[in-house]
């Protein structure tokens, strides 16, 4: 099982070195390209726009989000670049994270005077299958 901990650490660690190159205020899609780019770069499997199917009351609704980054098969990753994170970006990974059945995540906000201030781990009580 990939250790979710050491994807959290090393994504951290790129963000916060991508915003400190590239700076506040690019487009969303390209501190995703970056990131994705830098996470492989370490060695990760990572898949960009992974779309996340919604299974209700015996329907299913394929491809009805979309996560920006996917790490490994099990570790999610939402990019903003907005001024200031609102709650209802904590709750779009928090709506993520049990549809993948993941337990951890990141929401990075790339707009913000350092990175640092813009990280927030959301984590679910689902727990994964070993």
């Amino acid at each position: 099982m990939p250790d979710r901990e050491a994807i959290a650490r090393a994504a951290v660690d790129c963000a916060i070195h991508i915003h400190r190159e590239l700076g506040p205020g690019l487009l969303e899609s390209v501190y995703e390209m970056v990131l994705a780019a830098a996470l492989a770069r370490r060695g990760f499997h990572v898949v960009r726009q992974v779309a996340v199917d919604v299974h209700f009351d015996g329907l299913h609704f394929p491809g009805a989000f979309r996560v920006d980054l996917l790490v490994e098969d099990c570790f999610p990753i939402e990019i903003k670049a907005v001024e200031k994170l609102l709650p209802v970006h904590a709750k779009q990974l928090l709506t993520y994270l049990p549809l993948l059945k993941q337990p951890l995540g990141l929401l990075l906000n790339f707009s913000g005077e350092t990175m640092r201030e813009a990280i927030r781990r959301l984590v679910n009580d689902h727990r994964a299958a070993s």
